[in-house]
């Protein structure tokens, strides 16, 4: 896990102003509602809550979420996983293909480390190549004796990956889905889990409309694919997916048991584009670059976050506007500048030295550019520094 420099260290306490720039920053009391809202939303429609990791790629906000009520943690990469369960998250999911040997060898070895602590790691596959190089490396894993957790026999769930409309991994909803679903039955160290079906393209669709539109086409997919597997007298197991643009959507499908929204913690500007759903709670922006201005000019103001704090991928960030004179907008500045123009109806720029306040456009990716992130109680403009949360699995991409 990543240590903290003594200047961090001695953060804690400290006025909000005292935090230098530029510095990822999460309001805690936001994100603290936002999981509580999320945490009541899952409990009320009796649906499991298994957030992302690959958003804050923090252990510390893991374990938060599982004390909400998550019953673990999905993640994208093999090494975000190693990173979870070295820092004690035993229940992870890795929600993506995994097809190179060396890196299976580290699931299975994960997945012997987590056994003795009565944990679990799942995966997904779509094919039966997949599965059978998978099946390959817990059974060298078995048979050599390459474990960290102990003789103990170890199972890894396996769920098979749906293509419900994003078209990137997953086969379709055919007989594809029930010759993966009896090739892992074929495997004693592989255990048929269910169906994965994240349909991504549908978080950003701007309407509500538009996106039960599309879950509505996503959950027809899986109904196939689950009358399917019953039809060779298979349980369909549990579906999971969803994200924070359509979990109303999958929580109230009476298919899906299981939803993987993460970006609801912190919330992005491009999230913040959606229109709303009725049904869905009210997550707000928790997560934010803190700025400095350090140039001024008659037409614009400069300040000191650029691409390099920021991803851009979806769009350039939004200015958090404490009142109605001070709305800016950011333009490109490049890797290491931001350039503030007057709001629409805004008449002033900001004086030199101003601090200033930033929404990502894209949570996840931002986070990564961090090697912590800065933690507030009691609100951007008074508050104090409270935590420090490291992002442990910052550039683990393998």
């Amino acid at each position: 896990m990543t240590s903290l420099t003594p200047a961090l260290a001695e953060l804690i306490g400290k006025p909000v102003h005292d935090i230098d720039t530029p510095a990822l920053v999460i309001d805690i009391d936001a994100m603290k509602r936002n999981l509580g809202r999320m945490a009541e939303f899952a409990k009320k429609h009796h649906i499991l809550w298994r957030p992302h990791a690959k958003l804050h790629k923090s252990v510390l906000l893991a374990k938060m979420q599982i004390k909400a009520g998550a019953v673990g943690v999905c993640v994208q990469k093999t090494a975000e996983a190693e990173i979870m369960v070295a820092g004690g998250i035993h229940n992870v999911y890795i929600s993506n293909q995994v097809i190179a040997p060396a890196k299976l060898a580290r699931v299975a070895a994960l997945t012997q480390a987590v056994a003795a602590h009565r944990g679990q790691i799942a995966i997904a596959v779509d094919s039966l190549e997949g599965v059978t190089r998978l099946a390959q490396a817990m059974t060298t894993a078995r048979t050599t004796g390459t474990r960290l957790g102990g003789s103990v026999a170890t199972v890894i769930d396996v769920f098979v990956e749906i293509d419900v409309g994003q078209e990137r991994c997953g086969v379709k909803p055919g007989q594809d889905v029930v010759t993966l679903a009896l090739e892992i039955r074929k495997h004693p160290e592989l255990r048929f889990a269910g169906l994965q079906a994240y349909q991504g393209t549908a978080q950003h669709l701007r309407s509500a409309q538009e996106r039960r539109q599309a879950i509505a086409r996503a959950v027809k997919s899986v109904g196939i694919a689950r009358q399917l597997i019953e039809v060779q007298g298979m349980k369909p197991g549990l579906v999971t997916g969803a994200g924070t643009g359509s979990l109303v959507m999958e929580a109230a499908s009476g298919v899906y048991g299981e939803v993987q929204a993460g970006s609801f913690l912190f919330m992005d500007a491009d999230y913040a584009q959606n229109e709303r759903d009725p049904a869905q709670p009210q997550f707000e922006p928790a997560l934010f670059v803190k700025t400095q201005v350090i140039s001024t000019h008659p037409t614009h103001a400069v300040c000191d976050a650029g691409h390099k704090s920021h991803a851009i991928d979806s769009g350039l960030p939004k200015v958090l506007a404490f009142d109605e004179k001070s709305g800016l907008d950011y333009f490109n500045g490049g890797d290491e500048h931001g350039i503030l123009r007057p709001s629409a109806g805004s008449t002033r720029l900001p004086s030199l030295g101003k601090m200033l306040w930033l929404i990502p456009g894209h949570c996840d990716p931002t986070v990564n550019l961090h090697n912590v992130m800065i933690g507030v109680k009691g609100g951007l403009r008074t508050g104090v520094v409270h935590a420090i949360y490291p992002v442990d699995a910052r550039g683990a991409l393998t």
